[in-house]
C-alpha cells in the first residue's frame, strides 16, 4: 500500500517488535520509508537490467520527508540512465582506504600466514610506514616509493628490500580488492615496479658464512662445556639447542618451537608439522639426538609442551644472544643460528649424500624436479644419511679432546 510520505506520517509511524516495514509513496514512485525496531531510514528504490537497486538516503530526522524526496529524484534520475549510485558510493570509500586499512584487510585475508611473517609486517608498518598509515592508498606513488626505498637503504639495504616486498604484496592485494564504479581496480599500477623498472633493488649478498672445519672442534667442545662457564638457569637447555639445530640442519624457530608431541622417542623420529614450506617433515633421531631429548624429557616432561621452554608469551625460549655470546667469548668463533643450518648442509655434501637425500633432510622443496616427484620421501631412507653427519660431528670433538 501506498502513503503520502510526510513528516506527520513518518513521525506516527511505530516501531515494529521485530524486523522492518517498507512504507511507498504515492506521489515519487521508487520513493519510501524502512521503519525498523528502533530506526526509520528514507530510501530510493529501481531497476537497472531488471535487477532491484536500493539506496539508502538517510535517517528521518537527519533528513526531513521533503528533503528525501529531492535526494530521492537525483538518485532516480541516475538508475534512470543505468548509473548505480551504490557501486559509485563504493568506488568512493574504496579511493579513501587507508595504507592502513588496506593492511588489515590483507592480514585477514591472508590467514595462512605465519605468525613470524606477520610480526615483520607489524614491524615494516611501524618503523618504516607510520607516516604513511592514514594517507590513502591510491596517494602513494612511484616517486614516494622510490625516496622511501633508498631512505631505509641508507640505514639497511636489506631491511629496504624486505619492506617494498611487503608493501609489493599489500599493493598486489589492493589491486584485486579495491574497485570503482565500473569495476576497475583504483590502483591502476602497482608502484613498487619503479624499483625494478629504475634497477633500484639493492644486490644483496646472500650470506654464506658456515662454521669452518678447521673451527669445527673448538666450537663443538665450547657449545658442550657451556654450563660449566655460564652457569645461568637456561645454560644447558642452549647448549641442547645449538646441538640440535648443528646436528639436524633445523631453522631456529623450528628448533625453538618444537612441541613434545611431535616428538617420538619411541620410534626416533620428530616431526615439523608447519615448517617454512608447509609441508610436514618428519626427521630420524640418530642415538646422540634421541640420547639429547631423552634426557631433556625426563627433565621437563610434564611442566611444558615445549622441548625448549619459557615462561615467556610465546611458551618457548627466544634467541639466546648472551649465552651464543659465551660460546664465541669461548672459542673465537662467530656464529648465527642460520650458520649451523648451513654448516650442516655443507657437511652433508661434503660427505657425499645425494643431492635428493640433501634436499630432503633440508626440507628443500623439489616442485620444479620432475624426477623428485617420483622419489618417495621415506623417513627411514635418511636414518643412514642422518647418522653419517652425526659420526663426522662426533668425531670432531673427540678429534679435539
Amino acid at each position: 500500500m501506498a502513503y503520502k510520505i510526510t513528516k506527520t506520517l513518518v513521525d506516527s509511524i511505530p516501531f515494529p517488535d521485530s524486523g522492518q516495514m517498507f512504507y511507498r509513496d504515492s506521489e515519487l514512485k521508487g520513493f519510501g520509508v524502512r521503519v525498523g525496531s528502533n530506526s526509520k531510514v528514507y530510501f530510493a528504490e529501481s531497476k537497472i537490467n531488471n535487477k532491484t537497486v536500493r539506496v539508502t538516503i538517510g535517517h528521518h530526522g537527519i533528513f526531513t520527508a521533503e528533503q528525501a524526496k529531492n535526494e530521492a529524484k537525483n538518485v532516480l534520475g541516475m538508475i534512470a540512465r543505468g548509473i548505480n549510485p551504490n557501486d559509485i558510493s563504493k568506488a568512493e570509500k574504496a579511493k579513501s582506504v587507508t595504507v592502513n586499512q588496506a593492511f588489515e584487510q590483507y592480514l585477514k585475508a591472508r590467514s595462512d600466514l605465519k605468525a613470524r611473517t606477520i610480526y615483520d609486517y607489524q614491524r615494516f608498518m611501524k618503523t618504516y610506514f607510520k607516516e604513511w598509515e592514514n594517507k590513502p592508498l591510491i596517494d602513494i606513488s612511484k616517486d614516494l616509493i622510490e625516496k622511501k626505498h633508498r631512505s631505509i637503504g641508507e640505514r639497511s639495504p636489506a631491511q629496504a628490500n624486505l619492506a617494498m616486498r611487503f608493501m609489493r604484496a599489500l599493493f598486489n592485494f589492493a589491486n584485486g580488492k579495491y574497485e570503482d564504479s565500473e569495476g576497475n581496480s583504483i590502483i591502476a599500477d602497482n608502484p613498487i615496479k619503479r624499483l625494478s623498472q629504475t634497477r633500484s633493488w639493492y644486490k644483496i649478498e646472500r650470506r654464506q658464512t658456515v662454521i669452518k672445519a678447521s673451527d669445527l672442534p673448538t666450537f663443538l667442545n665450547a657449545v658442550m662445556e657451556l654450563p660449566n662457564y655460564s652457569p645461568s638457569l637456561n645454560s644447558l637447555a642452549v647448549k641442547d639447542y645449538l646441538l640440535l639445530l648443528l646436528f639436524t640442519g633445523l631453522r631456529r624457530e623450528e628448533a625453538l618451537s618444537l612441541e613434545w608431541k611431535n616428538v617420538d622417542l619411541k620410534n626416533k623420529t620428530f616431526t615439523l608439522p608447519d615448517p617454512k614450506n608447509r609441508q610436514p617433515h618428519t626427521l630420524p633421531l640418530t642415538p646422540f639426538l634421541q640420547d639429547l631429548l631423552q634426557k631433556r624429557f625426563n627433565e621437563n616432561a610434564g611442566n611444558s609442551e615445549f622441548v625448549f621452554p619459557s615462561t615467556g608469551i610465546k611458551g618457548y625460549m627466544n634467541d639466546p644472544r648472551p649465552q651464543m655470546n659465551k660460546v664465541t667469548e669461548k672459542c673465537g668463533v662467530k656464529f648465527t643460528p642460520h650458520d649451523l643450518r648451513r654448516t650442516f648442509i655443507t657437511i652433508a655434501e661434503s660427505l657425499d649424500i645425494s643431492a635428493y637425500a640433501l634436499k630432503r633432510l633440508a626440507n628443500h622443496k623439489m616442485s620444479n624436479d620432475v624426477t623428485a616427484g617420483y622419489i618417495i620421501g621415506d623417513v627411514e631412507r635418511l636414518r643412514s644419511p642422518m647418522q653419517r653427519i652425526t659420526d663426522y660431528l662426533l668425531k670432531t670433538i673427540k678429534t679435539e679432546a
